[in-house]
């Protein structure tokens, strides 16, 4: 039998249980919020595939167009071939990248360097990449798009050595390097090929991919793992 004091201690504890361990709030496009705070609040949304913590405020995309997912997948393909040749290289695909405070990322794709070979981002114990990795690729509708503008900023001033944004609308693509600070766009040879600075043998075929020719992105991609500059590449990673 339930005494009333007993009844009453039970609702007291309740009460104080409510106040220990208050109701986590979803996140909203727009919030400003800690790191802490966003990653508590999208732990507890596991139904929402993507959210990013960009300068402290809260950016949740609309759903993935059509162009978009077939830009994202070429852009896999790509890195994908890249990474399965070149050991000392990892491939990640919307993984989420703690950068500093006020910056929590989900790139649509990166490549980065294992450690043992200079590269500067880590796996936390809890499973997240932490720092800076060396290729961070966004898929953006335009320029207008904050991919090109408070992204950019923090990439840049956290130290990731190249970003390529693909602006599919405007059917462009802007490829950066970090150069003492600042991001300077790389230009296309004669043959309309980005070359990366980080990655030897890492080459784009710039108007194949904006055409959809993705037979003839790999096929400069597959010159690019023929040359002697990607041979002396894998000798320093396999040493």
């Amino acid at each position: 039998m339930v005494t009333k004091a007993a009844a009453i201690d039970e609702t007291q504890a309740f009460h104080r249980s409510e106040i220990i361990a208050p109701e986590i709030l979803p996140l909203e496009n727009g919030d400003r919020l800690t790191r802490a705070e966003f990653e508590r609040r999208y732990l507890a949304m596991p139904h929402l595939k993507k959210a990013e913590l960009i300068e402290g405020v809260v950016h949740m995309p609309s759903p993935v167009r059509a162009s978009h997912s077939q830009a994202h997948s070429a852009i896999m393909t790509w890195l994908g071939a890249y990474q399965v040749a070149t050991p000392g290289t990892t491939l990640h695909d919307n993984g989420t990248v703690r950068l500093d405070a006020d910056n929590e990322v989900q790139p649509d794709a990166l490549l980065r360097l294992d450690p043992k070979h200079g590269g500067r981002s880590r796996i936390s114990e809890d499973d997240y990449l932490e720092g800076p990795p060396e290729l961070i690729v966004e898929i953006a509708a335009s320029s207008a798009a904050y991919d090109l503008h408070d992204k950019l900023d923090v990439y840049r001033r956290n130290g990731v050595s190249e970003y390529l944004v693909w602006r599919v609308y405007d059917k462009q693509l802007d490829w950066f390097a970090l150069r003492e600070g600042r991001y300077i766009p790389l230009a296309p040879d004669t043959a309309s090929i980005l070359h990366s600075h980080i990655f030897p043998g890492l080459q784009l075929a710039v108007t194949a991919l904006l055409t959809g020719n993705l037979a003839q992105v790999m096929a400069v991609l597959r010159q690019g793992l023929d040359s002697e500059t990607y041979r002396a590449f894998l000798t320093r990673v396999d040493e």
